[in-house]
């Protein structure tokens, strides 16, 4: 947690300086995370035993967060841009003579391009957010970028409540044999911090700020299930990190796993309960 914590220093200021750019940059660094997370991910995959086709993964992760993220007028494009890359990654496994080998190459390809490709929802949220009312504090930002930013920040401020109450309190233990990092007063701290984060941003869009006691919890959970979702995956492969990109950090994959989660669960917020 504390990797995490201060991973976010490097992590995300460069991701806030693109998403203040806008679009089409935003959208072209999502791509590049999904790209290299994906590579980083068809590896551990391999390495639980699912030899995942690495360049099929990579594609098949960008098609599926091109069919996210993709508007109305090109999602049947981008529908059937998954189904052939889901489609090559099963004739592709047709080479191996164990055909459980093949099976398993076709499971391990598939579940890295959809679990690494729901990192579009994070483009996604900024298309189905609704225009801020007038008077908003956050005007000025916009509402796509505004919720994309309040998503970040409710991510962030979790991992760093949890860090620090977690190191202060934190003796009992949860999913250990998952994380062993992880404590019930972390999960609290974590909550607290994502709660207050969430009912302050949603003021500044012009939001019921109440609504905040609902999505922060609902976030940062999801973000905390997306973190351990891949520490169970990189226990599978007997691996400390995803990669070694960033050094003393880890890998792409590290900094974003928890968004994997929570952009999907943010954008169904946004798209259900918003107005």
């Amino acid at each position: 947690m504390r990797q995490r914590a201060l991973s976010a220093v490097i992590f995300v200021p460069p991701l806030l300086l693109v998403l203040a750019i806008g679009e089409p940059w935003f959208g072209a660094l999502i791509a590049v995370f999904v790209a290299v997370a994906a590579r980083e991910a068809a590896r551990l995959v391999r390495g639980a035993g699912y030899p995942a086709i690495v360049v099929l993964a990579v594609a098949g992760a960008l098609a599926v967060a091109a069919d996210v993220a993709a508007p109305e007028t090109l999602r049947p494009y981008a529908d059937l841009l998954v189904a052939a890359t889901l489609i090559a990654a099963g004739v592709a496994a047709f080479v191996e003579k164990d055909t459980r080998i093949g099976f398993g190459a076709w499971i391990g390809t598939a579940f890295t391009a959809v679990y690494v490709g729901m990192l579009g929802s994070l483009v996604r949220l900024g298309e189905v957010a609704p225009p801020l009312p007038s008077g908003a504090p956050a005007t000025g930002l916009g509402a796509g970028r505004g919720w994309i930013l309040l998503v970040i920040l409710i991510v962030w401020s979790f991992d760093t409540g949890a860090y620090c109450v977690g190191i202060a309190l934190g003796k009992r233990k949860f999913l250990a044999h998952i994380s062993p990092s992880k404590s019930y007063w972390g999960l609290f701290g974590g909550m607290t911090a994502s709660t207050a984060v969430a009912m302050a941003g949603l003021w500044a869009l012009g939001q019921p700020a109440v609504l905040g006691l609902v999505l922060g919890p609902l976030i940062g959970l999801v973000a905390q299930a997306g973190d351990l979702a891949e520490s169970m995956l990189k226990r599978a492969a007997g691996a400390k990190d995803s990669g070694g990109l960033i050094p003393g950090h880890g890998g792409i994959l590290d900094r974003v796993d928890s968004f994997i989660f929570a952009a999907p669960v943010a954008a169904l917020f946004v798209t259900a309960l918003v107005r």
